[in-house]
C-alpha cells in the first residue's frame, strides 16, 4: 500500500481507532502524573491514550456520554456550544497543558459543549474508570482536580464578563490572559502558539480586528508578537487591562 493509500485510510479512521501509547516526552507534558505514587503513576500511564486530532474534528460532542478525560499534549483546542439551538458561544481555548471535562465525568453525564482543534493537535485521554480509580485513592489527584475546578470556575465567569464587552482591545486582552493562565495550562509557557486568524476564532473578531488589538497591547508593553505565535511580557498587566 502506498504513502497515499496509507493516508487516507488514517483519516477514515474515528479519533478512538487512532489512539496509541504515549511516548515518553508526551508523558513528561502531562502535569497531573507528577503528583501520583509511582504505582499510580504507573497504572494511570498504561490506560493513557494520544491521537493526532484534526482541525475541526469533533473530540467531545455535545450530548456524548464522557467516558475520557482529555488533555492537550500540543496544539490549540475550541470550547464551544456551536451545535446548540441557542446563539453560538465560545466558552474557552484551551492550549498545551490543559485538561478539561473533570466536572462532566464526576457527574458521568453526556458533554454539553464541543471540543474541537484550531490546528492539528495531539489530545491524550484517560478512561473515566480510572479517572474515579485515581479520585478514590490518590490524595495528590484529588487536589489537582480540585484546583482544576475552582480555577476554571473563576475562569467561565470572566468569561462570562468578556462576554458584555465590546471594546476589541479589552475582550483579546482578557481572551489572551485566560490562555495563559499557569495553573490551568501550564504546558504554554511565556509563549503561546497561535494564529490571528486561531485567535479572532475564539475572541469573537474579525482577524484585522484582533491584529489592531494586537498592535495596541505590544505597545503598551504587555506582549510582543512573534513568528507563530505571541509572548506575554506582562501577564498581569494583561488582567488588569487598560488599567496601568
Amino acid at each position: 500500500m502506498n504513502r497515499g493509500m496509507n493516508s487516507t485510510v488514517t483519516q477514515n479512521l474515528t479519533l478512538r481507532q487512532r489512539a496509541r501509547p504515549p511516548s515518553a516526552a508526551e508523558l513528561e507534558a502531562i502535569p497531573w502524573l507528577a503528583v501520583l505514587e509511582p504505582a499510580q503513576r504507573e497504572a494511570a500511564v498504561a490506560q493513557l491514550q494520544v491521537a493526532d486530532a484534526e482541525v475541526g474534528e469533533r473530540v467531545c460532542r455535545i450530548g456524548k456520554p464522557a467516558n475520557f478525560w482529555f488533555g492537550v499534549i500540543d496544539g490549540l483546542l475550541k470550547m464551544s456550544n456551536d451545535d446548540a439551538a441557542a446563539q453560538s458561544i465560545t466558552f474557552t481555548g484551551v492550549p498545551p497543558g490543559g485538561w478539561f471535562g473533570e466536572g462532566t465525568l464526576l457527574k458521568r453525564e453526556v458533554y454539553r459543549y464541543n471540543i474541537q482543534p484550531l490546528r492539528r493537535s495531539v489530545v491524550a485521554g484517560l478512561p473515566i474508570e480510572t479517572f474515579h480509580d485515581l479520585l478514590e485513592h490518590s490524595i495528590g489527584f484529588n487536589r489537582f482536580v480540585l484546583n482544576q475546578l475552582n480555577e476554571r470556575l473563576g475562569q467561565f465567569i470572566a468569561a462570562r464578563e468578556i462576554d458584555r464587552i465590546s471594546d476589541p482591545d479589552l475582550r483579546v486582552a482578557r481572551n489572551l490572559a485566560a490562555l495563559f493562565h499557569p495553573q490551568l495550562y501550564p504546558g504554554v509557557g511565556s509563549l503561546l502558539r497561535i494564529t490571528q486568524q486561531e485567535l479572532a476564532k475564539l475572541v469573537g473578531l474579525s482577524r484585522q480586528r484582533v491584529n489592531e488589538a494586537l498592535s495596541h497591547l505590544q505597545e503598551r508593553g504587555l506582549i510582543s508578537v512573534e513568528y507563530g505565535g505571541v509572548r506575554v511580557l506582562e501577564l498581569q498587566g494583561l488582567r488588569r487591562y487598560p488599567q496601568p
